[in-house]
């Protein structure tokens, strides 16, 4: 694809996106259904009220619906495999096939943010490297093969600049390693059959989540609002990494996404160019070529 910010026509395109009630993934599904995908919405809030922030399958699915996609909510607790086993045998089924798997779904602990070291927090926060990491492994492995029987996918993770420096906590920050390394080797897999694995860097985002906890201190986090993502622009990003017919020279690559927005003309709601974050946090470490088998 030219390199203009021209959205990316997913018209036909079957995508999945996993922990999409809220957050990044709801806004990923809205942006891929922006540009015509039909987004398979995962996540466990089925009911309004049900978690402490607004948001469910359903009205995600509904919004993508809207923004000119088809949206279609399946309730799945990804630490649940036979649920996750079962999501992607329905998409078999119902779409003969898989194109975009966006790996999104995370437990993230109230207490995540606290500061104070990992001992001084409850052991739940470790529950990241099962839904964050081994989910995302989980839902790959039945992804693949249905990317594999079409020779053309995109398998893309979503992590961030905890990878490089110390955010969060230990437990965040190996799941953001593990992503990124689950994208650099299932890339080498599944090169040979034109599917590509990518993992993103998201910067700050204009989240229910974000707004909750700059609203609690407000001196801490003034100014960032300003130059946080939403959670759309992970979404564009990801629907012209698809489109883009040498996809295959990012695969295995871990990206900062705003950097990779520039470089595809893509702007943020209202025109904005958020800033990617390298100088100050740092920039990721690419595949070595050797492969080892």
């Amino acid at each position: 694809m030219s390199k203009t910010g021209t959205a990316a026509n997913l018209n036909g395109v079957v995508a999945v996106v996993t922990g999409a009630s809220r957050g990044a993934g709801k806004g990923i599904a809205i942006a891929l259904g922006a540009a015509g995908a039909t987004v398979y919405v995962t996540g466990r809030t089925v009911q309004e009220g049900a978690a402490p922030l607004p948001g469910t399958i359903a009205g995600t699915a509904d919004a993508v619906t809207r923004a000119g996609g088809r949206g279609i909510a399946v309730a799945c607790d990804h630490a649940d495999d036979a649920q996750v086993k079962a999501l992607f045998e329905r998409v078999a089924r119902e779409q003969g096939g898989l194109d975009i798997l966006v790996n999104n779904a995370t437990a993230l602990h109230d207490q995540l943010i606290e500061q104070g070291p990992f001992w001084q927090k409850p052991l739940a926060l470790v529950d990241i490297l099962d839904v964050g990491l081994r989910s995302a492994y989980v839902a790959s492995w039945y992804a693949a093969p249905l990317m594999v029987a079409r020779r053309n996918g995109l398998i893309a993770f979503t992590s961030s600049f905890g990878a490089s420096c110390y955010m969060h906590g230990p437990g965040y920050g190996a799941q953001k390693v593990g992503v990124d390394k689950f994208a650099k080797d299932m890339a080498v897999d599944l090169k040979p059959f034109n599917v590509a694995a990518v993992s993103i860097w998201m910067g700050m985002l204009k989240t229910d989540r974000t707004k909750r906890v700059m609203d609690a201190d407000p001196a801490k986090y003034a100014g960032f609002w300003d130059i946080a993502e939403s959670p759309d622009f992970t979404g564009r990003i990801i629907a012209a990494l698809y489109r883009d017919s040498a996809r295959a020279e990012k695969s295995s690559q871990v990206l900062i996404g705003a950097e990779v927005a520039l470089e595809y003309g893509i702007t943020d709601l209202e025109g904005q160019q958020p800033p990617s974050h390298r100088p100050m946090l740092g920039g990721p470490t690419q595949a070595h070529p050797a492969i080892v088998q």
